[in-house]
């Protein structure tokens, strides 16, 4: 066993030929075309073959690579969506007919096992590049809750492993940034993220239990959600992506979540709670419990999004402008935020939720 100083970096780093050979051999697609596609600690690839048709392998970072029933749980879960009418990819079986493939390959640091999926392609801009209406913020929120509501009816004998714990982005483990909060040093926004911490521990945490559960993508980013533009300047959405952080965890969770990283790029950031919100609340209610961490969450998972961002380019600099992503927009929202304030903040969310009347 590697102790961690010796650890190999998980990180798949796969050369355009050994993409080429794996599309080949596994599927029996003859790429014409290879192109990378963005990614946190995986590598995706656009494949497209002869035919035009156009592909997206995903090659699982091998930490994660290592939990075999859990991708299983993921893969099931993106047909199951499909088949009720979401915009989800779907896995393409090999000519073996397996939805997934353990590949060990190595990527120039020891042959590691990787696993391989490829997944239909959908249409669309990331949300991030994308100038969407309230409107269209309000579809996504609605969206999202009827997916997580229909993933209610989802079967399957190893839904336990979504019981993620020990996840460092499960919302429930906010306390666990404290280990990490080295990377912040020399930073004014240290201070603010010490201070979210302990707002969460004595505010929130205690409340956790009375939370709303159920099955969460948990990470519904403005790079997870893909648009399409419809007409009068309004998208629609065309596909959900990346569900590896899918977990059995509480429904405020995915809202924060989602207001969080939809007001990135948003040129109007404090529009875009109500308007979530709303969409959200026209298929499941929030709690009064759950509304009153709503503020705090958002500033919970901006401080994530951060720390870790900044931890991960540590081990990945080649891949700083897509983990620092957040960093780009979300240094200056957090003091913003924090500076307006919960009452503040929460007045403007809730007075715009109740104005919604879209359908």
């Amino acid at each position: 066993m590697m102790d961690n100083a010796t650890a190999v970096n998980p990180r798949p780093t796969l050369t355009p030929p050994q993409v080429t050979e794996l599309a080949l051999t596994l599927y029996g697609v003859a790429a014409t075309e290879i192109t990378t596609l963005p990614s946190y600690l995986d590598q995706n690839f656009l494949v497209v073959d002869k035919e035009g048709i156009k592909y997206v392998l995903k090659i699982m970072n091998s930490e994660d690579s290592k939990n075999a029933t859990l991708l299983e749980v993921q893969t099931l879960t993106l047909s199951f969506l499909r088949q009720r009418g979401f915009p989800a990819q779907t896995a393409v079986p090999t000519a073996t007919g397996q939805l997934m493939s353990m590949e060990d390959i190595d990527c120039g640091h020891g042959v590691q096992t990787y696993c391989v999926r490829l997944l239909t392609y959908i249409p669309g801009k990331t949300i991030a590049e994308s100038p969407v209406t309230t409107q269209d913020l309000y579809n996504v929120g609605k969206l999202a809750a009827s997916m997580d509501k229909t993933l209610q009816q989802l079967v399957s004998p190893n839904l336990d492993v979504l019981q993620q714990k020990d996840s460092l982005w499960s919302m429930s483990n906010i306390p666990l940034m404290e280990g990490y909060l080295s990377v912040m040093d020399g930073d004014p926004l240290k201070e603010v993220i010490k201070a979210v911490i302990e707002q969460f521990k004595s505010h929130v945490e205690p409340k956790i239990s009375s939370f709303q559960k159920g099955i969460i993508h948990a990470d519904l980013s403005d790079q997870n959600i893909l648009v399409t533009a419809v007409a009068n300047g309004h998208h629609e959405v065309s596909g959900i992506l990346d569900f590896s952080l899918l977990t059995n965890g509480c429904y405020v969770f995915e809202v924060a979540v989602m207001i969080m990283y939809l007001m990135l790029e948003n040129p109007s950031p404090l529009d875009v709670g109500g308007a979530v919100l709303s969409g959200w609340e026209s298929v499941m209610l929030l709690s009064n419990e759950e509304r009153d961490s709503l503020f705090l969450l958002v500033l919970c998972r901006l401080c994530q999004s951060l720390v870790y961002g900044r931890h991960n380019v540590k081990k990945n600099p080649d891949n700083k402008k897509y983990l620092l992503a957040t960093a780009k927009n979300g240094t200056g929202l957090l003091t913003k935020l924090w500076k307006l304030g919960k009452k503040e903040v929460e007045r403007k969310w809730f007075t715009d939720a109740s104005t919604y009347s879209y359908n």
